[in-house]
């Protein structure tokens, strides 16, 4: 009885190992620390927000939280964009900055 015991925990011990070493290699999603940097950053100022981007911008769009569209602005072409979110009570805002080439970048913000 002793041996089949230990038959079966050299199976099951083997069995780990193998499953183990079959894991794939972590990428970056599993690590944030190798997370691509965004191409423009978000500076806020009140009310005011300003984005200035490494890379001409093509089109703008700012919505609130709720799904409210606060900002639609296409043919930006430039490297700064500053709108004012006044009209708004809101604290949480999403940013899509769109560049020419590649696809559109987003970022959560929160303004005081």
């Amino acid at each position: 009885m002793q041996s089949l015991h230990r038959l079966l925990a050299v199976v099951s011990l083997s069995l780990f190992i193998s499953a183990a070493s079959a894991q794939p290699a972590p990428n970056s999603f599993d690590n944030p620390a190798k997370k691509e940097s965004k191409p423009f950053k978000v500076l806020a100022s009140g009310k005011q927000i300003t984005i200035k981007s490494i890379k001409e911008i093509k089109n703008i769009m700012v919505w609130t939280a709720t799904g409210h569209r606060i900002v639609e602005q296409t043919q930006v072409n430039a490297v700064s964009f500053t709108f004012n979110v006044s009209g708004s009570r809101e604290k949480i805002f999403f940013i899509m900055v769109q560049y020419a080439e590649g696809k559109p970048v987003t970022e959560k913000i929160g303004v005081q």
